[in-house]
């Protein structure tokens, strides 16, 4: 599976954004933060005056790991053909090409489906899949861990597992075991990236790094080290235990994570009016820094953002923490107390475009129901999954096509985070009805589940119907 042409445009592209950021309001010059590193020199000046040596960043340091000659971050060309072979065959779907050559719409068996005309693998995905099989077929004989899922996605993961790919086992509590990995072993780092203890541990093993890390989650990286150097607390816009926040947060000094604009509008109040620090503290417990104080840290801040998040959200967030600032400190002073980088996916973003207007068609189309496809640990599918709900149109977010039974029966992740099971489609057994639907599916999910998804739904209506008959 070669990578398209606008791949490879949008991976310049964020190479790019590294030199043009862009930003609310322009902050003046802030002093670096003092914070104990654990790489600061213990040496002791031999001159009569002691000077201070200036302490590398996180990102320096994570810029020195990734030139060792033991950590791979431009896969393998020699094995590249096979790769493109075996996940052509995994992932390609004809029916989905079908659809998206009949203007992503298709009638088949007494179904009418209406395909989103942005869905499926993102770039970023596709070049992680690709880099761990490259992993695993360049280092024949050796073994392979991995620390995390690679993505959200389970028929993706069960495959690596068939090919011995090893999980790193968690503990709880953020807590991992690595002491399975040994001198010679490999370690792929998954799509979400690894935290920066993590690559530390692994840049102190004789272990070969595979770094399938998606270039926006580094983008991300790159502006909380931006937000350090200018001695800002960095607001994540991001579900504090998903492992790409837990990634992100890892290379900032202070933070504090928002999930969605309710957290942000009590961090903003907090900001503008001051209230009760100790119940402020408990809680967002779990979601800042450790020695985190509101008091003293929410005075200059920049916003980030886990990238699977709802952009709207995130742009609704940046608007009121910017009048946050200028109600605290007056719109003059307010560029030297806030900076917002843009760090949106634009996959997630296309996606979520692309829903919507599924959504807004909905009444001309005669939809009775939107599937969405994916991991249901996904965070960028459960937010595909809020556009139909929130519009009021009956929506289903499913992890694979065994969730569709053949009692007509679906098994599927409420927005809640629940999973329950319920009737799927109404007046099925009408041979003479058309189901109508919508479907579309998260960026980490191949196209083969989606053309199984709909494989289902249609022989699901052939039998249904035929039982009228």
């Amino acid at each position: 599976m070669k990578f398209s042409t606008n791949s490879i445009v949008a991976i310049a592209a964020i190479v790019a954004s590294g030199a043009a950021t862009t930003q609310a309001f322009t902050p003046s010059h802030y002093p670096h933060r003092t914070s104990v590193s654990l790489y600061q020199s213990t040496e002791v000046s031999q001159e009569s005056t002691p000077t201070t040596e200036k302490k590398p960043t996180k990102k320096e340091k994570r810029l020195q790991y990734m030139k060792d000659p033991n950590f791979h971050r431009k896969g393998f060309k020699e094995v590249r053909p096979n790769v493109e072979k075996t996940m052509e065959t995994q992932f390609k779907s004809p029916l989905v090409d079908e659809l998206k050559t009949s203007n992503y719409v298709i009638e088949r068996d007494g179904v009418r489906v209406h395909l989103a005309k942005d869905f499926g693998f993102c770039w970023g995905v596709e070049r992680s899949i690709a880099l761990a099989y490259e992993a695993v077929e360049h280092f024949p004989g050796r073994t392979v861990h991995i620390t995390n899922e690679l993505i959200h996605n389970p028929e993706v993961n069960d495959n690596l597992q068939k090919m011995n790919v090893q999980f790193i086992e968690k503990l709880g509590e953020g807590k991992k075991d690595f002491s399975k990995v040994e001198d010679g072993d490999v370690v792929i780092l998954p799509a979400f990236g690894a935290s920066f203890e993590e690559m530390s541990l692994m840049n102190e093993k004789n272990v070969e790094v595979v770094d399938t890390t998606c270039p926006w989650v580094s983008k991300v990286w790159n502006t909380v080290d931006q937000h350090q150097r200018k001695g800002l607390t960095s607001v994540i816009h991001g579900k504090y235990g998903h492992e790409e926040t837990i990634a992100t947060t890892s290379f900032c000094e202070d933070y504090i994570c928002v999930k969605d604009y309710e957290e942000a509008e009590m961090v903003a109040d907090y900001i503008v009016n001051g209230g009760d620090k100790e119940a402020f503290l408990k809680y967002f417990e779990k979601a800042v820094s450790k020695g985190f104080d509101p008091d003293t840290m929410l005075d200059k801040v920049g916003l980030a953002n886990q990238t699977t998040m709802y952009k709207k959200e995130t742009r609704a967030i940046g608007q009121l923490m910017q009048k946050a600032m200028m109600k605290k400190f007056g719109p003059v002073d307010a560029k030297d107390h806030y900076l917002e980088f843009d760090t949106i996916c634009d996959a997630t973003q296309e996606r979520q475009d692309a829903i919507h207007e599924l959504v807004e068609n909905a009444s001309e189309l005669n939809l009775e129901f939107i599937l969405v496809v994916g991991g249901w640990d996904s965070s960028n599918t459960a937010h595909l999954l809020e556009i139909p709900h929130k519009a009021g149109i009956r929506s289903f977010h499913i992890n694979k096509a065994d969730c569709i039974g053949a009692d007509n029966t679906i098994t599927h992740r409420t927005i809640s985070g629940d999973i329950v099971t319920e009737k799927f489609i109404e007046d099925i057994e009408n041979a003479s009805k058309t189901v109508v639907m919508g479907v579309t599916s998260g960026a980490s999910t191949p196209d083969k589940a989606v053309q199984d998804s709909l494989s289902s739904i249609f022989m699901l209506k052939k039998l249904q119907s035929g039982k009228e008959e």
